[in-house]
């Protein structure tokens, strides 16, 4: 167990350094894309990853980073990506908001609220048709639990049982506005899954251990007989709602809130446990510190170094 923490807290690490790095040199221009960073919120990504195989999918939302990194996606073709590069991982067309690897996993990642859904579910009845011992884990936020096509897709998933993990991460706010103005108060995302079937499972989204700890069982039973599952995760974005910087000078989050969670923060209470229960050692930190720094200096280089696509490949690999 000891080296699965481990490696749960250098994967958190690893994508909290990324995700700042992208912030750090956003403001040299180089990076024209917009931006959802992943800062705060790498332990549902990391948690759940952990228990997949490279042949298991996932497909998420336009804060896709720390998916795309956690189920193993190319950093050198996501930083190329976000360049605008030929050698990014969609060809330098996509941006920040379009990450895939499909062979790592990683099908879609799409800004469209909503809408990877039925996508992730359309994916996971193919794996029922074909019958293999795969899943579908479909991440989104709670504002995409608003979209008709949220309802539509757990019915859909709960008539065929199909092998599919869907997962909110529930941050509180749908940009600026909070649930209390948008949702009725007593709605429960694990009772409306409840209504079609679906069982749900509530977890504190900055508990990594635990998420991994209950995500391995849940994924589990899905493959082994499959069934939809529904998983909501509470947490806490650290910067604004899209870009590199802070945000909190618009206090539509008070002060009280923000310092809750960054005192919660699934890093630093993660890696507090682990020097404490003697897991992990200041050495190590700093050798992964290095390691880290050293991957994201050579995926900025080989960025840097990448070519812009070429007009004639303006409609390629393109849906018309």
């Amino acid at each position: 167990m000891d080296k699965i923490k481990k490696k749960l807290f250098f994967n958190m690490l690893r994508i909290r350094n990324i995700e700042q790095a992208i912030s750090d040199n956003y403001k040299f221009q180089k990076m024209r894309c917009p931006v959802h960073l992943s800062v705060g919120q790498e332990a549902p990504a990391v948690g759940i990853m952990q228990n997949l195989k490279k042949e298991d999918k996932i497909v998420t939302a336009h804060r896709s980073h720390a998916h795309y990194l956690a189920k193993g996606g190319n950093l050198n073709s996501m930083i190329a990506e976000l360049h605008g590069k030929s050698s990014g991982c969609a060809k330098g067309k996509g941006g920040s908001m379009h990450l895939i690897d499909l062979k790592a996993g990683v099908s879609a990642a799409v800004p469209i609220v909503g809408s990877t859904i039925p996508i992730g579910v359309g994916l996971s009845w193919n794996i029922k048709l074909k019958k293999k011992k795969n899943v579908v884990v479909i991440f989104f936020g709670d504002g995409a639990t608003e979209e008709g096509v949220f309802q539509e897709s757990l019915d859909f998933a709960s008539l065929h049982s199909l092998p599919v993990l869907f997962v909110c991460e529930n941050n509180h706010f749908s940009v600026y506005s909070p649930l209390s103005n948008r949702q009725a108060k007593k709605r429960d995302i694990i009772k409306i899954a409840k209504a079609v079937g679906i069982s749900g499972t509530k977890i504190h989204g900055n508990d990594v251990l635990n998420i991994y700890k209950k995500s391995k069982k849940i994924i589990s039973d899905i493959k082994q007989d499959p069934k939809p599952h529904v998983l909501l995760l509470d947490t806490f974005r650290h910067l604004e709602h899209c870009g590199p910087n802070n945000d909190n000078h618009l206090n539509y989050r008070s002060d009280d809130y923000i310092k809750k969670w960054l005192d919660n923060c699934p890093i630093k209470t993660f890696k507090k446990k682990l020097l404490k229960n003697k897991v992990l050692n200041i050495l190590e930190l700093k050798n992964y510190e290095n390691k880290i720094s050293h991957e994201i200096k050579l995926a900025f280089k080989y960025a840097r170094n990448s070519k812009f696509p070429k007009k004639k490949f303006l409609l390629k690999n393109i849906y018309a």
